[in-house]
């Protein structure tokens, strides 16, 4: 299992990245998870150094912004993650069944 995906800040964060907007910023990421900004920093480090988020740092009405995306290698390993656990759990429900 990937363990970085299989943390729950990093899992809860790369699903609302995939499901949300095509980005979304350092303000409503924190908002929306209800994460303190230094975890979500931390956890977006980790995430960015694995390639499966970018960010873009900018000025927008004098005020620092930061936007953060999804990568098609963020995509794909929550897919991945996504499609083993599925596979766990299919296991168990056909062990419950026997």
């Amino acid at each position: 299992m990937n363990k970085i995906v299989h943390e729950r800040s990093r899992l809860k964060l790369l699903a609302k990245l995939a499901t949300g907007a095509e980005r979304m910023t350092f303000t409503e990421l924190r908002d929306a998870l209800e994460m303190t900004a230094g975890n979500l920093s931390v956890q977006l480090r980790t995430l960015e150094d694995a390639g499966y988020v970018s960010s873009e740092k900018y000025f927008a009405d004098n005020k620092p912004r930061t936007d953060i995306r999804l990568t098609e290698s963020g995509r794909t390993a929550l897919m991945e993650y996504l499609d083993e656990l599925e596979s766990l759990l299919a296991g168990l429900k056909a062990g419950e069944r026997s």
